[in-house]
């Protein structure tokens, strides 16, 4: 069911904000995400202080984690041996606030005005409640919350409040060490959500506090990381704290006090966080406290006043927005969706660090806070146009993965480096092997972005550094992976490509295809390590690499064997989606259906490998039965219904992925945002709608605006230059604001670029006919999230 368009009354359409105007019990969960702010190390859920139907409220720290041995039913040799999953760190997010006797609660006391916001344009969340207490006082509280840039360790909360009449006030502010509360574990009937350890996890080191302060630090038990937490309270009138209480569990500050009518009382809540150590020392993005010092301690330095991690949260923006907006003409409620997953992709990644991108950013423990390919297939274009500096710290994380991904390529007997499919902290914490170690495939996703940072950026020492190595010890992976077979094609066998529900198969395309590119770029870098013999290996093995390709249906086929596979019953009710959750994998493997884009994704990343018409058939064979069970798929689909010439399909597949944590389609909001989805709806404007096709000789464009839209406006970062393009229906204007002159193609013509804006007439794309198979065109699959937002 639809959340916030389903009911516009209580979240109005507002360009540059999200706005709740009433509260009302369900769905607690998933506004908690939706309110959640970020920074890309630290994260605060949107939990509201008086909510009796909180359901995960917290907060994180990108890579912060516990880890422990997984037990296997039945193990064998190779087998993930070390879980990871991200830590609720203690979380000062906390209030209780009693007037005349009578505590504050929304699900109790009466409301007679109630709003909440989350502001885009300063990063600042804003929750403003009129209350009518029972001794008849009217009573408006008034929240705000906003996460240091800067100082990325830094959260900064206000309380005022007000009354009508002198009331008598008791307000507690609290710090609570959620990890170890009791909480139900609901991984086993959902993978996608995080699961829970037994016992307590965070054991107490530093817990000193007084004046209203608190100074408070924990170890995780066995990855050994340490987090300290350091808070200031402040008052508008000097109240001094009736009690401070200090323990392992909740730490709290209250203050006792008379509020008189025109006397506000405003409360001020200064915090620092800080981590260091672990299993793996000065682990990327998570080391802020230098080897042997108190975190606790290294949180008290950091810490900033109220005011100034609002004023950082509003710089931070003001220069985001100026280059990041995307602009869509004639909109509104796109245009909110648009700006929603832009502000999130900042909230997930502006001041991660030399750190990974976990799939739910720090909104939430999903996914156990692991990395995936997501980030450089989904994440990774849009930082490498808007943030490239973002854009080389992630790959340099990977790159410092490395000597764990050559032990781990030894364990599966391949050469160079084989990467985890999911991680934290460089070990594979993937237990199903099938769905997890046998995606080979990320390994090409990190070579590929690698290659797109360097074209896109110029940054000649990353390529002859880090990023050689890249591509040099993941082209050696292919080389042993892969072997010339009898009829002299260079195969890939036993391998799991992007779409899950066809698994540990040979010859998958989408893979062949990236390990064809992975390969080609190795070899034609000029670099010592590279000697002849295997230069000419990896030529060979890249002009010879097996691409399964159906004869009947003239398409290709996503694998050797998928042609072959039963056809998937259409008439599955919706109950019953996704299919992961209702059916053995087994069954869901031997059928023909998708759980995402596979052999189309494969077709946008490497668009100069195949035809228009080969694209075109793809799409119509594929996209009919692919369920859309990943969050990962509409974008990419978007994507290709905008380039092959299906404007209908194109715009209802973006509106779907612009709209995935909005409305909840998945029903998994509240494990937090998908961050690779609002990855993928930066790529669908601008690689979809404007085109724009990466890699080649020069930057390409081949615009494909909907017809419902008047405009499309956004600026690239693009090789040192700042370029900015508007798209209207006749036409791209295209204008390079810094930077020197750069030749742009668009559609075939090849225009140089500079200070002066160029302008190019479009002729309209002309919709082709879908393609025609020899048994007819298979049956439509049930469009899962296209109905839920119907």
């Amino acid at each position: 069911m639809a959340l916030i368009t389903a009911d516009r009354d209580r979240f109005p359409n507002d360009p540059w904000k999200l706005v709740e105007t009433s509260h009302a019990p369900g769905n607690a969960g998933a506004l908690e995400t939706l309110f959640a702010l970020g920074n890309g190390h630290l994260g605060i859920r949107g939990a509201h202080w008086a909510a009796a139907d909180a359901e995960l409220p917290g907060s994180f720290i990108n890579g912060f984690h516990e880890i422990w041995d997984i037990k296997h039913a039945e193990n064998a040799f190779g087998f993930a041996r070390t879980g990871q999953r991200i830590l609720y760190i203690p979380d000062a997010n906390n209030f209780a606030v009693t007037v005349d006797g009578e505590t504050l609660s929304l699900a109790e006391s009466v409301v007679l005005d109630y709003r909440r916001s989350i502001d885009f344009s300063t990063g600042a969340y804003e929750c403003r409640v009129v209350w009518q207490c029972r001794s008849g006082a009217t009573v408006t509280t008034v929240e705000r919350r906003a996460v240091g840039f800067e100082s990325r360790g830094c959260l900064g909360i206000s309380l005022e409040l007000s009354a009508d009449r002198p009331v008598s006030a008791d307000v507690t502010s609290s710090v609570i060490n959620r990890q170890d509360q009791p909480v139900d574990d609901h991984s086993a009937h959902d993978p996608r959500r995080a699961g829970r350890h037994a016992g307590r996890v965070l054991l107490p080191g530093k817990l000193d506090g007084g004046d209203g302060s608190l100074r408070l630090s924990w170890e995780a038990a066995e990855s050994k990381q340490r987090v300290g937490i350091a808070v200031d309270h402040w008052t508008s009138a000097g109240h001094q704290p009736f009690d401070t209480q200090v323990d392992q569990d909740e730490s709290s500050v209250r203050y006792v006090l008379a509020v008189g009518a025109d006397e506000p009382f405003r409360l001020e809540k200064s915090v620092s966080y800080a981590v260091a150590g672990g299993t793996r020392e000065g682990l990327p993005g998570t080391a802020d406290a230098e080897a042997g010092e108190e975190p606790a301690d290294a949180a008290e330095a950091g810490l900033k006043t109220v005011a100034e991690v609002f004023a950082e949260s509003e710089a931070h923006y003001r220069d985001y927005w100026a280059t990041t907006d995307i602009k869509v003409g004639g909109q509104s409620e796109l245009q909110q969706a648009i700006r929603w997953n832009l502000f999130q992709l900042a909230q997930a990644t502006a001041r991660a660090g030399v750190a990974g991108i976990p799939a739910k950013g720090v909104s939430g423990s999903g996914y156990e806070g692991h990395y995936f390919w997501d980030q450089e297939v989904y994440l990774l274009p849009y930082l490498t146009y808007s943030n490239p500096d973002g854009a080389r710290q992630v790959l340099e994380f990977r790159h410092e993965m490395l000597p764990e991904a050559k032990i781990r390529a030894k364990e599966l007997s391949v050469d160079g480096a084989l990467f985890p499919w999911r991680t934290i902290n460089g070990l594979e914490a993937s237990a199903y092997y099938a769905a997890g170690t046998a995606q080979f495939h990320i390994a090409a996703a990190i070579a590929f972005a690698a290659n797109r940072y360097v074209w896109a950026s110029g940054d000649a020492e990353f390529r002859s550094g880090m990023g050689a190595d890249l591509l040099i010890e993941t082209a050696r992976m292919w080389a042993s992976l892969g072997f010339f077979g009898k009829d002299g094609m260079f195969h890939i066998h036993g391998v799991t490509g992007p779409d899950e529900y066809t698994a540990v198969v040979n010859d998958n395309l989408y893979t062949n295809v990236m390990a064809r590119f992975n390969l080609r770029a190795a070899a034609a870098l000029d670099h010592p390590e590279i000697d002849d013999a295997e230069r000419q290996l990896w030529e060979a093995a890249a002009a010879r690499i097996q691409l399964p390709f159906d004869e009947h249906f003239q398409i290709y086929s996503q694998d050797n064997d998928f042609m072959t596979l039963e056809a998937w019953d259409w008439t599955t009710p919706r109950s019953k989606y996704p299919l992961l959750l209702h059916f053995h994998p087994l069954v869901i493997y031997r059928h023909q259906v998708l759980k995402q884009a596979d052999t189309v994704l494969a077709m946008f990343l490497q668009w100069q490998e195949f035809t228009p018409e080969e694209k075109r058939r793809a799409f119509d064979f594929y996209d009919p039965i692919t369920t859309g069970d990943s969050t990962l798929s509409a974008c990419v689909q978007g994507i290709m219904a905008a380039e092959v010439g299906y404007p209908k399909a194109a715009l209802e597949h973006f509106t779907n992925a612009a709209f995935i944590d909005l409305d909840d389609s998945h029903g998994n909001t509240i494990d937090g945002v998908h961050i690779a989805s609002t990855g993928g709806v930066w790529s669908s404007l601008v690689c979809g709608f404007a085109g724009l096709r990466d890699q080649g000789p020069v930057p390409y464009f081949d615009p494909r605006l909907p017809g419902e839209w008047d405009s499309l406006s956004f600026h690239l970062k693009l090789q040192g230059r700042l370029l900015s393009v508007d798209l209207d229906p006749a036409g791209i204007t295209l204008r390079v604001l810094e930077g020197e002159p750069l030749d742009i193609d668009v559609r075939g013509g090849v225009h140089a670029v500079g200070g002066d804006a160029v302008r190019v007439a479009l002729d309209p794309v002309e919709v082709p006919e879908p393609s025609v198979f020899p048994s007819g065109p298979p049956t439509a699959s049930i469009p899962v999230v296209r109905a839920a937002r119907a």
